[in-house]
């Protein structure tokens, strides 16, 4: 029997995470901005077809951004640099990473990463921040002399 390896958290926010931000934010261009989808989607860096399933909720649906309290000031201030055209692209992956760590901070992705991969234990894992804003990436190791 081939043991399939664990999907790493990253993969999971590339799947799920990044897509659901990127959906809230195309969605705030479209509604209140006015812009249309080709616009959006060269905003983004996506096709025009992915900002219409943004804006449709066929992708991007598994979790709704716009939720999470502690995210909004930052989705706010993307989405009006976007829309003023006052944001570089690499502005832009640094609030989509600023964004995936509130929601890994607040634990949402767990649920994500057990719907990716049933074999996950969420107990054991140690990638995601706690809530003193460590990252565990490595187990701490006991201090031996």
């Amino acid at each position: 029997m081939v043991k399939r390896s664990m999907l790493l958290p990253c993969e999971v926010a590339v799947k799920s995470v990044i897509p659901a931000i990127r959906s809230a934010i195309a969605r705030e261009l479209t509604q209140s901005y006015g812009l249309k989808q080709k616009e959006v989607a060269q905003l983004l860096g996506v096709t025009q077809t992915a900002v219409s399933k943004y804006t449709r909720h066929c992708r991007g649906a598994v979790l709704e951004v716009r939720e999470v309290e502690e995210a909004q000031p930052v989705l706010k201030e993307t989405v009006f640099s976007l829309a003023n055209g006052e944001m570089t692209k690499y502005e832009l992956a640094e609030k989509l990473c600023i964004v995936c760590e509130i929601i890994r901070k607040r634990g949402l992705m767990c649920k994500l990463c057990a719907l990716s991969d049933p074999n996950i234990d969420n107990s054991q894992c140690i990638v995601c921040p706690l809530n003193d804003n460590t990252t565990r990436i490595y187990k701490a190791k006991k201090e031996t002399r």
